[in-house]
């Protein structure tokens, strides 16, 4: 029998484990079930972009995984069963009846949205970038919007000043301000805070530093110092939750509901069970846990992909190494900043600024997108001949021990 392989989501990470697996494994020996609720692979760390304007080119993950074994299904994850080892799906296109899809393998890759962090006022009136028709719906709204409209962005961390950068860059007719609890890029070298200064006030943008936002309305934020900061539009960008399907299971999370993985992403619970991503709790170079971000998630991905395979085959697990070398920012279309940091995320001097790091910043996005568009290219027939053999060794032995127990 085929060993069934089920992948939640079609981010990064669950594109790129569903790649990785068509690549060390044949289909004569698993199957691969990709389940998303969207036909087109978005391009997360492009959102702000889409919200500012600027059209992207699609991605149909058919056209991507055709002739790969990957299977795509369309729906909407209600649910896990680990026990049971099902998934429950309903259909996207409207009310239907829910069916079930049974797994042998299980990699949670169901990412993370947008969080209000219980402000009152940001589910009714903040726009967000955390996901597709969010940042769509925020690009009408700014499409709408008259001459010396307010924009106001809360949040200073990498989607905050990638948002707030690429509206005032769009729409210099507007009035942009950015809402942030400390110092403007208070994490970033002295490089690195002194460019981004430099490009934030060159596109004219009002920073409102050590403001901690407390309420939303229609009109704009109130601050905790009772300020009043007013706004047509709000965009909320101040961090993730992940996805909720998780909590309504037995796996073991964290309190803000992240799966607790080994270092090969196996869930520390139910070993049928990798998470990768955002929904996953890992623990990264000096103990610190991996922040959620696509540059954790792919070689999150890598390692997953990487453990399932060669517990498949009864091989050595490989260890992929997981450590960081740089945040990219792009600060609208002709500015980036690249701040290089150690291997625990912390920033050094070193720093690359300009139209240079513009260029690098595009350089890393268009090569994370080819990585999911070409998930196949790499790895030789012959090692996936290997795997598939050993894959078949190793059914064979259990099968021959189950006998053996039997009698």
């Amino acid at each position: 029998m085929q060993h069934r392989i089920v992948v939640l989501g079609a981010g990064y990470t669950g594109a790129v484990t569903a790649g990785r697996l068509a690549r060390r494994l044949r289909r004569e020996d698993v199957t691969i079930t990709l389940v998303n609720p969207e036909p087109d692979f978005v391009e997360r760390v492009r959102l702000h972009q889409l919200a500012a304007g600027q059209d992207l080119a699609p991605r149909p993950f058919r056209a991507m995984f055709a002739g790969t074994g990957v299977a795509l299904k369309l729906a909407k994850v209600t649910g896990v069963d680990v026990e049971r080892k099902a998934v429950t799906l309903a259909a996207v296109d409207g009310p239907g009846q829910e069916e079930e899809l049974a797994y042998d393998t299980l990699v949670y890759a169901l990412g993370s949205g947008w969080r209000g962090g219980g402000v009152p006022g940001v589910a009714e009136h903040a726009h967000e970038v955390a996901g597709r028709p969010g940042a769509l719906r925020l690009r009408e709204r700014l499409a709408a919007l008259e001459a010396r409209g307010a924009v106001v962005v809360v949040g200073g961390g990498l989607t905050g000043l990638e948002a707030v950068t690429e509206i005032a860059e769009a729409r210099p007719d507007l009035d942009v301000a950015l809402a942030v609890r400390g110092a403007l890029g208070d994490w970033l070298s002295d490089k690195g805070r002194g460019h981004l200064r430099k490009v934030v006030d060159q596109l004219g943008i009002t920073v409102h530093e050590h403001t901690a936002v407390t309420a939303v309305d229609a009109d704009g934020v109130t601050a905790a110092d009772g300020r009043r900061l007013p706004a047509e539009v709000t965009v909320w960008t101040t961090g993730f939750a992940v996805h909720p399907v998780a909590r309504a299971t037995a796996l073991e999370l964290t309190e803000g509901g992240r799966i607790v993985v080994d270092s090969t992403m196996r869930s520390l619970s139910h070993p049928d069970v990798y998470a990768v991503g955002d929904a996953a709790m890992a623990i990264g170079p000096g103990g610190k846990p991996l922040r959620m971000s696509c540059a954790s998630g792919v070689p999150m991905a890598w390692q997953a992909a990487d453990a399932i395979a060669a517990r498949l085959a009864g091989t050595k697990v490989p260890r992929v190494p997981i450590r960081y070398f740089q945040q990219c920012v792009s600060l609208g279309r002709k500015e980036g900043l690249i701040q290089f940091v150690t291997a625990d995320d912390r920033a050094v001097e070193r720093a690359l600024t300009g139209r240079v790091a513009a260029l690098y910043k595009e350089l890393i996005c268009k090569g994370a997108a080819w990585g999911v568009a070409h998930p196949t290219a790499g790895v030789p027939a012959r090692r996936r001949r290997v795997v598939r053999q050993e894959i078949r060794s190793g059914a064979r032995a259990q099968t021959a021990a189950g006998a053996k127990a039997a009698l």
